[in-house]
């Protein structure tokens, strides 16, 4: 489930690295994964949850279509 991520620190700069660690980390959805998985989703709230991300989805690509 988790990316292989490296992330090199140079000169002793690791705030600066952990921030871009954390970035990769949202934009790859890995830690919407591990909020998500926290607590039970009952199964009507999985099915309704994942019918508002494919129309998300779909919205958007009619969106880049449309250009």
């Amino acid at each position: 489930m988790l990316p292989n991520v490296e992330i090199k620190v140079h000169g002793n700069q690791v705030e600066k690295a952990l921030k871009i660690f954390k970035r990769k980390l949202a934009r790859d959805g890995v830690l919407k994964d591990i909020k998500r998985l926290r607590y039970f989703e009952k199964p009507s709230v999985r099915k309704k949850r994942k019918a508002k991300e494919a129309k998300k989805r779909r919205d958007k690509l009619d969106r880049l279509m449309t250009r």
